[in-house]
């Protein structure tokens, strides 16, 4: 696809995407034989739920049948999310990530896997995992020494509400044994 074409795309899918309530992540056009796919990667800071992708799919359907930007041919539409192991490109990326686990690449050639902790301006505050039994390490990241991430994928993946699930159930078993050794 000639970049004339992706941004002709980009320029008139942005507000359609936009009127949703997502953001425009992607567009990219691949040839599958004769056939053609736009593929449409669209997000919001709370995540596109099936519903607002079928919306935004017939809404991004009706605008390509209405136009030439596709020119003459078949063509497949695909709409989707950018998914689990997502790409981190831009500062909204970031931020969304926040309590993930990322794998960086650093521009310097090391690789470092931690937890996005925090995102300003500059950079990421970040959590490193500690090894073999040894405490979780903070770390500061500026966004010019990160050349590429990577959200992880965690099978095991912990959110605030079961840490304050179990904190709760902590307290309730110290409330039971202080009243115990009370009586």
């Amino acid at each position: 696809m000639s970049t004339t074409q992706s941004e002709r795309l980009r320029e008139l899918l942005e507000p359609l995407v936009s009127s949703q309530g997502l953001d425009l992540e992607e567009v990219e056009v691949d040839s599958v034989g004769r056939k053609r796919v736009l593929r449409v990667v669209v997000d919001s800071d709370s995540g596109a739920d099936l519903d607002q992708i079928a919306d935004v799919s017939r809404a991004l359907s009706a605008k390509l049948d209405e136009t030439d930007a596709m020119g003459a041919g078949e063509y497949t539409l695909e709409v989707g999310t950018p998914g689990a192991e997502r790409e981190l490109k831009e500062h909204r990326h970031y931020v969304r990530a926040t309590d993930r686990l990322v794998k960086f690449q650093l521009t310097g050639g090391d690789e470092l896997v931690a937890r996005i902790l925090t995102v300003d301006d500059t950079g990421v505050d970040v959590e490193v995992p500690g090894v073999k039994g040894r405490k979780p390490t903070a770390r500061r990241l500026a966004f010019e020494d990160i050349a590429k991430a990577r959200v992880q994928v965690e099978f095991n993946r912990r959110n605030k509400s079961d840490e304050e699930d179990e904190q709760d159930v902590r307290s309730e078993q110290e409330t039971h044994e202080e009243n115990a050794e009370e009586a």
